[in-house]
């Protein structure tokens, strides 16, 4: 099991790793909440744990963003906040459990195999398909039929945010929001650069074409050959 621990205070993530890895997790350490969201982003964890008061964005911001960016990786919060409106507000916005500081270890350790427990239960299923066309979420990797298409992190993102979301036409501001998470300069190209080089390793030596561009409105990902042969 994988964990990200996102803690500015350095003797507290040291206590924690400590722990966890006597326990045979194995944990990365990120001291900010912009390092945070970014390390989210780019790997594949199992469980976050996720301190609240964090410089250069605060864990509230961090999880809002990583459920929009559809990150929906287990949360752990950590703070100092024990009000029951600040417990429900972390709940609300996407945590899956809240641990008031100061905190012993032993429970700690029970949450985290708690949160793992019920993620096991509820985990889908580890592979996204369409056409033959093949996300595998486990091993992190994109195959049409028996090829091996190797994507950049913003790419795979991009994918997986399309084969979530079959046959729905996405725009512009839609899928910046959802893989970005922040505001854009409205007249940047940086989705239509990245949309081209995705289409061209996915589609360009290979059929059906999956990725279509809706002119003036967004992008689909649909097996249009179905449809074709219905009609």
């Amino acid at each position: 099991m994988k964990i990200l621990l996102i803690e500015d205070d350095k003797e507290i993530a040291r206590f924690i790793k400590k722990g966890l890895i006597e326990n045979s997790y194995a944990v990365d350490t990120v001291f900010n909440g912009e390092e945070g969201l970014n390390s989210a982003f780019l790997n594949r964890f199992d469980l976050i744990i996720l301190d609240i008061m964090l410089p250069k964005m605060d864990g509230v911001e961090v999880l809002k963003r990583m459920r929009a960016m559809d990150i929906q990786t287990p949360v752990i919060f950590l703070t100092a906040r024990n009000s029951v409106r600040d417990i429900v507000q972390g709940l609300d916005i996407g945590a899956d459990d809240y641990l008031v500081k100061p905190f012993t270890f032993v429970e700690l350790l029970a949450r985290v195999r708690a949160v793992h427990r019920r993620g096991k239960m509820a985990t889908p299923s580890s592979k996204l398909q369409m056409a033959n066309l093949i996300l595998d979420l486990e091993r992190h990797r994109v195959l049409r039929g028996n090829v091996t298409i190797e994507l950049t992190p913003i790419e795979y993102a991009l994918l997986e945010f399309f084969i979530r979301h079959p046959g729905e036409i996405c725009s512009r501001t839609m899928i910046l929001e959802k893989n970005w998470g922040f505001q854009f300069d409205t007249s940047t190209n940086v989705i239509e650069v990245h949309i081209s080089h995705l289409r061209k390793k996915i589609d360009q030596d290979f059929e059906p074409k999956l990725l279509h561009t809706i002119k003036g409105v967004g992008y689909v990902l649909e097996d249009r050959s179905e449809i074709l042969a219905k009609n």
